[in-house]
């Protein structure tokens, strides 16, 4: 079992704890309103100082844990707005799960850099940050959140060993509702960078990721079984998936991303597990993806559970470099893990690429493989100018199961000819989604 799967296992678990989440405010980004219950007693509000009120001090030695969890406690427990302020300054934080309900919205300022242990046998699971459970909530200031992951990279040998360590992702967002968070930089998870989970009307802004291309299963922001996602603005480089999608996906948006190095941004993988919730309403728009592995790309397994996937469109996009820019894979088998004999059950339909430009570091610039048992439905194609000028040029594309809409140009010329190879087991060890039980996310 890899650890992908594994973390899917205790993400289950996160799943049976209730949720107060209310239906999605109008309008998308802005928190609105609090959640009942929380803390007992109730205090005024205001503005909390970790430093001031609550002894913590930035001298990277004295642990964060104890202070921030009591200013927590306060401002959870206040009917009135309350902001609990990390002034700046460098901060040692062992681990910190922040619990709601709160009885009224909650706002942290992080103007400081908090940091994790370096080693990773400090953890006794894959959290170091968690908020839970929490309506009206939002985070911002400019600080960071360090996971110092580079001796856990060292360690990491889950592309060979299915019972591999799980590390800790840097930020757990679980069901939350109206939640705003921005100017905030995550840098060197150990894993994930951000996973959200069970989360409705969620927006990322002005949000950095910040990891080295060696750093491996850290994915930027990894979501499942989350309605209302919105991420704008933002900056992303990573040793994995800039933004990966796993089962339950849904109304989510993606705009004014840069991203690279990493392995582009995935829908997927899908199909691993029983009883997935359908991925539905995926906009990608006005974004760049340079020196990746993949650009844009959705994936299931092959010999699959039954599923779907439906309105996925990527628009406006620039590729700059990229191994793959547009990839649909349902035969993704990374490490021959699975039974390519049977088609993926994944049904896939309305799919549309269009305004998608810049350079491919590989010669299949667009590869289109759909299952054999549910070909692809829906799928257009419009404007796609894609150039490789490696010795064995120009771009091609290939293409089986599918039959798309074709309008604009068509650089290179899309289902020219059919396919010769496949996409499957190119991508390096699967893993374990904490997005959600059916959620095996994305691989390379």
């Amino acid at each position: 079992m890899g650890v992908k799967e594994i973390i899917t296992v205790i993400s289950v678990l996160l799943l049976l704890f209730p949720s107060t989440v209310k239906p999605r405010a109008v309008g998308g980004a802005q928190p609105a309103g609090g959640a009942q219950g929380g803390a007992p007693g109730g205090g005024g509000g205001g503005t909390l100082d970790v430093v001031a009120q609550f002894g913590a001090k930035a001298d990277e030695k004295t642990d964060l844990s104890q202070p921030l969890l009591n200013a927590w406690k306060e401002a959870c427990a206040s009917p009135a707005p309350s902001k609990i302020v990390i002034p700046a300054g460098t901060f040692l934080l062992s681990r910190a799960v922040l619990e709601g309900p709160c009885k009224g919205p909650v706002d942290i300022q992080v103007q400081g850099t908090i940091k994790a242990p370096p080693d990773p046998s400090h953890f006794k699971d894959d959290t170091w940050v968690m908020f839970n459970h929490i309506e009206g909530f939002t985070m911002s200031g400019g600080g960071i959140f360090d996971g110092q992951g580079a001796l856990a990279w060292s360690k990491n040998d889950c592309h060979k060993n299915k019972k591999c360590t799980l590390f800790p992702i840097n930020i757990r967002f679980n069901f939350l509702t109206n939640a705003y968070i921005h100017d905030i930089t995550t840098k060197d998870s150990k894993q994930f960078n951000v996973n959200v989970l069970g989360c409705k009307n969620i927006t990322f802004e002005h949000f950095t990721v910040s990891n080295p291309e060696h750093s491996l299963n850290t994915d930027g922001i990894h979501i499942g079984r989350s309605d209302g996602v919105t991420i704008l603005h933002s900056e992303i480089k990573t040793g994995d998936d800039c933004i990966s999608f796993g089962d339950g996906s849904k109304n989510v948006v993606v705009n004014g991303i840069s991203c690279g190095p990493g392995h582009g941004i995935s829908i997927g993988s899908l199909g691993k597990y029983q009883g997935e919730e359908p991925v539905a309403g995926i906009k990608i728009a006005n974004s760049t993806i340079t020196n990746t592995m993949n650009g844009v790309r959705i994936k299931s397994w092959p010999a699959s559970y039954p599923g779907t996937a439906s309105d996925m469109h990527f628009e406006d996009i620039t590729m700059d470099n990229v191994s793959n820019p547009i990839i649909i894979d349902q035969q993704y088998c990374p490490w021959n893990q699975c039974d390519l004999k049977n088609p993926s059950r994944i049904k896939l339909s309305n799919i549309s690429f269009k305004n998608i430009r810049g350079t491919a570091a590989g010669k299949e610039a667009v590869k289109l493989f759909c299952s054999a048992g549910f070909p692809c439905e829906g799928v257009e194609l419009a404007d796609i100018d894609l150039t490789y000028t490696g010795p064995d040029g120009p771009a091609i594309s290939q293409c089986s199961n599918v039959s798309p809409k074709l309008s604009g140009k068509q650089n290179p010329p899309i289902c020219a000819a059919p396919a010769t190879t496949s996409p499957g087991g190119q991508a390096g060890p699967a893993k374990a989604s904490p997005g959600g039980k059916a959620s095996p996310g994305a691989t390379a």
